[in-house]
């Protein structure tokens, strides 16, 4: 029997997204000695997200993959991860957001990556998408500068584990930051960043910047709080911040802004939103 990648992918009322998301999937180049199974776990929308993503079976049975569709009563990424896992059979598993756009070789490349024995983990390299607020523009191009995003396999928007890998947590828990969970899990040397790109969108706007951050920033504190031994696995690359600044002094002072936002508890007022 052909061995079977598993593509999860949790959608919350994303039908403005999922057809591009599955689009560029489907379109990916082969993946080597794999057949291909992608779920689609919908979980709590209220718009056509089911109805978009299940027009793309076709595409997917015309390369010999497969495309399920789960519908959920509940809205939450969390319960999505740990259904669609339930029904997922590849020994390899692709945990995908639904907004991201893979680039044709990420897919195969992610599964070179995981052969062989022992635990792995395995992400692509993050491109920011084009953005219409100057704010967002200018805090991803600076992001995209730090050391971590370039060498620390961060893991946002897409992550990969091996059946060795993912033994090591019986279900996704009840947490903010499943993709820092993830790449906590395994150790530096444990974790690949492939060179295929995948492309994510920054939230809109520097108010929604700066509650992003917060949210990201307390995800980590919530790990670090209940899996304190996980945080050995996070050894941050030091950064050179006069270089990085005048490298991009701009990008600088928008990225050191929502920083001290955070810091100062600024824009706590309404709820957290993706700002799209």
């Amino acid at each position: 029997m052909t061995p079977v990648l598993s593509v999860l992918i949790p959608a919350n009322n994303e039908e403005r997204y999922i057809g591009a998301c599955l689009k560029a999937l489907l379109s990916s180049d082969p993946v080597p000695g794999y057949t291909v199974d992608v779920i689609v776990i919908a979980n709590g929308c209220n718009d056509d997200t089911v109805g978009v993503a299940r027009r793309f079976r076709e595409m997917a049975e015309g390369r010999g993959w497969r495309l399920r569709v789960l519908d959920l009563f509940e809205g939450s990424k969390i319960a999505a991860l740990n259904a669609g896992d339930e029904k997922a059979i590849g020994r390899l598993r692709v945990y995908l957001d639904a907004d991201v756009i893979v680039s044709p070789p990420l897919l195969a490349e992610l599964a070179a990556a995981l052969s062989g024995r022992g635990p792995r983990y395995a992400t692509g390299t993050p491109e920011i998408a084009p953005a219409i607020s100057l704010a967002t523009r200018l805090y991803g191009r600076f992001w995209l500068r730090v050391p971590f995003m370039r060498d620390g396999a961060p893991g946002f928007g897409i992550y990969a584990v091996n059946a060795e890998g993912r033994s090591r947590w019986p279900e996704f828990p009840d947490i903010i930051s499943d993709d820092t969970f993830v790449r906590l899990s395994f150790a530096p040397r444990e974790r690949v960043q492939v060179r295929a790109t995948y492309r994510w969108p920054l939230v809109e706007g520097f108010g929604n910047l700066v509650r992003v951050r917060r949210r990201q920033d307390q995800g980590v504190a919530q790990i670090r709080q209940r899996y304190p031994d996980l945080m050995q696995n996070d050894p941050k690359p030091r950064a050179d911040l006069p270089a990085l600044m005048r490298s991009d002094p701009l990008g600088f002072a928008v990225y050191g802004t929502v920083a001290l936002m955070v810091r100062l508890g600024g824009l706590r007022p309404g709820a957290w939103t993706r700002g799209r």
